[in-house]
């Protein structure tokens, strides 16, 4: 993928705010200059990708987010680990391993497990798909688009599905020698959400939404919020 070049907002002179972009990283301003499909623009001081445009990128993201809620929603009841040891058979879902802690002292850590595995990721998803679902279908963008769409950003450091799967294979390695393990659908699930949710980051180009909205709530002579 190449690299296009982005004007410093101070060789540039003063431009309208609009043509105006600021890198998240080391805020350094820039004017905005949209590259062609499959070019990116990247920060000059940090290198961080701030615009890269992607030909279908905005359905596939809907679709990932889609798939990701799915798999979520099996991936919480369906039987994650079944463990067999001296004749003995126990079977957990990842709702039964948050229920776990429910002890009057600990209610407040099995809140935690659901909503970092389970919970946020989810809402990540629907909020992307309430943002992303108008600029599809054309339309103008569902009230509160902008917040949604700030506050699914916002949740990204604290969806933690894949980090969940590593901490379970680590655990593997030192429970395999002792019982006999058999994986359920949802392990196998949360490894494809892995794999998606990593994918869907790489495919969303934020500045992309973000002009998206804008541009269509303009149209629509209407305020972005």
């Amino acid at each position: 993928m190449e690299d296009a070049a982005l004007t410093p907002a101070s060789v540039a002179g003063p431009p309208d705010t609009d043509d105006l972009i600021a890198c998240p990283k080391c805020d350094a301003l820039y004017v905005v200059h949209v590259p062609k499909s499959g070019e990116r623009a990247v920060c000059t001081r940090c290198h961080h990708v701030l615009i890269a445009p992607k030909a279908g990128a905005v359905v596939r993201v809907a679709t990932l987010s889609l798939t990701v809620l799915i798999l979520l929603v099996g991936a919480a009841f369906f039987p994650f680990l079944e463990i067999r040891v001296q004749g003995f058979r126990n079977a957990s879902s990842v709702f039964d391993a948050a229920l776990a802690f429910s002890g009057p002292r600990m209610v407040g850590l099995s809140i935690a497990v659901a909503a970092l595995i389970i919970l946020i990721p989810m809402l990540r998803a629907i909020l992307t798909l309430y943002v992303v679902t108008p600029i599809i279908a054309d339309r103008t963008p569902f009230p509160g688009a902008a917040r949604c769409f700030r506050l699914a950003e916002e949740l990204r450091p604290w969806s933690m599905a894949e980090i969940f799967v590593i901490g379970v294979g680590v655990a593997l390695v030192k429970v395999a020698d002792l019982a006999r393990i058999e994986f359920g659908p949802a392990f196998w699930m949360f490894g494809a959400l892995v794999v998606l949710t990593v994918f869907q980051d790489v495919s969303m180009c934020r500045w992309t939404i973000w002009h998206e909205l804008d541009s269509r709530a303009r149209r629509a002579g209407i305020r972005l919020t």
